[in-house]
């Protein structure tokens, strides 16, 4: 019966939700957490090792490679610029993920 309290858009057969891969750049990273903080989809974790400066920054938790919805808010929160997405494009007939 919950089933039947559940809105749905009229076109979701047809919209494909959005995914993104996330790219970080380590060595700009000051370890600010900002984007781990404010990912929607916890898709960010601190990485237990640490860049150049010393800083533990920021990796893809594991099981969420395919998580992303390519909101873009890690890019807009980064102070340093050491983090941005990019849109995954499906292949057609595909259900595979991309390779890391």
């Amino acid at each position: 019966m919950t089933q039947a309290l559940i809105r749905r858009p009229l076109d979701s057969a047809t919209v494909s939700v959005p995914r993104g891969q996330v790219f970080i750049i380590p060595d700009r990273c000051k370890g600010c957490k900002f984007c781990i903080e404010f990912c929607p989809r916890d898709v960010l974790v601190e990485s237990p090792t640490m860049n150049v400066k010393g800083y533990h920054f920021p990796v893809v938790a594991k099981g969420k490679e395919d998580t992303c919805a390519n909101c873009k808010f890690c890019t807009i929160v980064c102070p340093e610029y050491a983090i941005y997405t990019e849109e995954v494009q499906e292949a057609a007939g595909s259900s595979e993920g991309v390779q890391s």
